[in-house]
Parts: structure tokens; sequence; C-alpha cells
């Protein structure tokens, strides 16, 4: 990393976590990447599916506790 992106990044990374944010943001608006048309449409119905799924009472909640300590396991291996 040259040295101004590394001193950039020191600066940025004494902003407050919301600034922060914003500038992750900006950033990354700023590549103008291009998203595959094809891919948006079956995300949205993933996306769909599982908030009737919720609203139904049909999908199977995980609590965070158990959630963490089956990543805490998985990174201990």
């Amino acid at each position: 990393m040259p040295r101004e992106a590394a001193q950039l990044l020191q600066e940025a990374l004494e902003l407050s976590p919301e600034e922060r944010a914003a500038l992750a943001d900006s950033l990354l608006e700023s590549l103008d990447i291009e998203a595959d048309a094809n891919v948006d449409q079956p995300w949205r119905d993933e996306i769909e599916r599982r908030i009737v799924s919720l609203d139904e009472g049909t999908a199977k909640l995980v609590p965070w506790e158990e959630v963490r300590a089956r990543l805490s396991r998985r990174l201990q291996r």
C-alpha cells in the first residue's frame, strides 16, 4: 500500500464508527461496479421467501448464543 494510502487509512481509523461506515459506503459507491442484472432478482426472491417464512412462523430461528458457540468451535479447529 502506498504511503499516502496508508496515511489515509490511519486517519480514517481515527474516525467514529458512523463516520467510517459513511466513508466506506462512499468509497464502495465510487467504484461504480455494475451488478449482474441476472443476480438481483434471485436474491430478491430469496429475501422475500425468508421474510414470508419469518412472518408465518415457519422459519427455524437459532439463538445468537448458540450461533456464537458454533462459530467459536469452528474457529478453534
